[in-house]
C-alpha cells in the first residue's frame, strides 16, 4: 500500500486527533497541520509530527504559537490565507479537512484545484457549495473520500456494485439525547443535557446539532451530492444502538449495509487508505454483546432543524447555505445561554423564507447568504438594536 502525505485541517478537534493517531499507528506523513485557536495543542502535534507548515487559524495567536514551537524550521501561517497555503501544498496527497463551519469550503475547493485527494469531514463544504464542488471535482479528476460515519458507510456498501441501481439510502441517525421526548419536554433543557450524547465523543457544535438532528439533516443534504441522488431517494432512519451506519437499498431491493462499533477511527482509516483495508485500533464488534438491534421513524414535528435541511435542499440554490448559516449562529447563541434549545429549530426553519434565493451562484453568494442567514437569526433574537 502507498502511504499518501497527509495535510490535516482542524488537527485539534475531535476527527483530526483521531486522524493523526491513525497516521501515528500506520506511519503516515504529515505535512501540513492547521487548528482554529488550540495553540498549545496544535504545537504539541507539531513537535511530534514534524510537518513542514502549520496554520493558526486565529491571528492573535500567531505569535504565541511561534513561542511555543520556537523552531523555525516549521513554518507559521495564520487566517483564511493561511489555510488555503496548506491546501495547496505540493508535498500533500491528500487533505483532511475536518475544520467546523463555512470555513472550510474555500480550502477544499483550492485543494481540488491543486488535484489533491480529498477526505472530507467539513460538512459544510457540501451543504453550503455542493454543486461547485463535485463540478470542480468532476473537472480536476480529484475523488473526494467522505469521512463522516454515515457517508462512509454509504460509500463502503457501494464497493462493487458501481453498475447497479440505487434504489434508496437508509441514513441512519443515533436519535441523540433527546430521542422520544416531545417538544413540551424539551422546552427547558439546558445545555449540558444537550452535550450528553448516547454514543459519540464529539465537539460541542456538532454534539448539539445531534441533540436537535441538524447534524442528520446536514447528512441528508451532502448525502444527496457525494451520491448523486433525489431527496426521495434517502430514508433517515432512528437507530439507537449506531451499529449500522447507514445502507444501501438497491433496485432488487436487496440492502447492503455497513456495521462497525461507534468508533470514527474506522471510517477516517478508510478514506485515508482506500482501496485497501488494514488492521485498526479499535474494538471489534459484538453483536452477541448487542442482542438486538432497534429502528424507528424520526419525529419532523419536533426535530424541526431536519425538516428545514430537507425543505431547503428541495429548494435548491443557496438555500441550504441559509439554514446551515442560521443553524450556526443559533447554536452559538443557544451555548451562551441566549436562546433556548427549541428556538434553535425555529430560527432555522424561519430562515427558509427570510433569505432570497438563486440556483447560479459563487462562492461569494454562499458567503453573502450565509451572513444574511446569521443577520437574521441575531435579529429575531433580539440580539441587533
Amino acid at each position: 500500500m502507498n502511504q499518501k502525505t497527509l495535510c490535516i485541517l482542524g488537527s485539534t478537534g475531535s476527527i483530526g486527533t483521531q486522524a493523526l493517531e491513525v497516521c501515528q499507528a500506520h506511519n503516515f506523513p504529515v505535512c501540513g497541520l492547521a487548528a482554529y485557536h488550540n495553540v498549545n495543542l496544535l504545537a504539541e502535534q507539531a513537535k511530534r509530527f514534524r510537518p513542514k507548515k502549520v496554520c493558526i487559524f486565529c491571528k492573535e495567536k500567531y505569535g504565541e504559537l511561534k513561542a511555543l514551537l520556537g523552531d523555525d524550521s516549521i513554518e507559521v501561517v495564520t487566517g483564511m490565507e493561511g489555510l488555503l497555503e496548506l491546501s495547496v501544498m505540493p508535498e500533500a496527497d491528500m487533505v483532511l479537512n475536518s475544520v467546523v463551519g463555512m470555513i472550510g469550503l474555500r480550502p477544499t475547493l483550492a485543494a481540488i484545484e491543486a488535484k489533491k485527494e480529498i477526505a472530507l469531514a467539513n460538512k459544510e463544504t457540501l451543504v453550503t457549495g455542493g454543486k461547485l464542488v463535485i463540478e470542480a471535482a468532476r473537472k480536476n479528476n480529484v475523488p473526494i473520500y467522505p469521512v463522516d460515519s454515515e457517508h462512509s458507510a454509504i460509500f463502503q456498501s457501494l464497493q462493487g456494485n458501481e453498475h447497479n441501481r440505487i434504489h434508496k439510502i437508509l441514513l441512519t441517525a443515533s436519535g441523540g439525547p433527546f430521542y422520544g421526548r416531545t417538544a413540551e419536554e424539551l422546552r427547558n433543557v439546558t445545555v449540558e443535557d444537550a452535550l450528553k450524547h448516547p454514543n459519540w465523543s464529539m465537539g460541542a457544535k456538532i454534539t448539539i446539532d445531534s441533540a436537535t438532528l441538524m447534524n442528520k439533516g446536514l447528512e441528508f443534504i451532502e448525502a444527496m451530492w457525494l451520491f448523486d441522488l433525489k431527496p426521495e431517494q434517502i430514508e433517515v432512519i432512528v437507530h439507537r444502538e449506531s451499529v449500522i451506519h447507514s445502507a444501501v437499498e438497491y433496485e432488487d431491493h436487496s440492502v447492503i449495509a455497513q456495521l462497525g462499533v461507534p468508533d470514527m477511527k474506522i471510517p477516517i482509516q478508510y478514506a485515508l487508505t482506500y482501496p485497501n483495508r488494514i488492521d485498526c485500533t479499535v474494538k471489534p464488534l459484538s453483536l452477541t454483546d448487542y442482542g438486538a438491534l432497534s429502528f424507528s421513524k424520526p419525529d419532523y414535528d419536533t426535530f424541526v432543524c431536519l425538516k428545514a435541511c430537507i425543505k431547503a435542499i428541495t429548494m435548491g440554490g443557496l438555500m441550504p447555505a441559509a439554514v446551515n448559516g442560521a443553524n450556526e449562529q443559533a447554536v452559538d447563541l443557544f451555548l451562551k445561554g441566549q436562546i433556548t434549545f427549541l428556538k434553535i429549530g425555529e430560527l432555522v426553519y424561519e430562515t427558509l423564507d427570510a433569505i432570497p434565493n438563486q440556483n447560479n451562484f459563487t462562492v461569494d453568494d454562499i458567503i453573502n447568504t450565509d451572513k444574511a442567514a446569521r443577520r437574521f437569526v441575531l435579529e429575531k433574537a433580539g440580539m441587533l438594536a
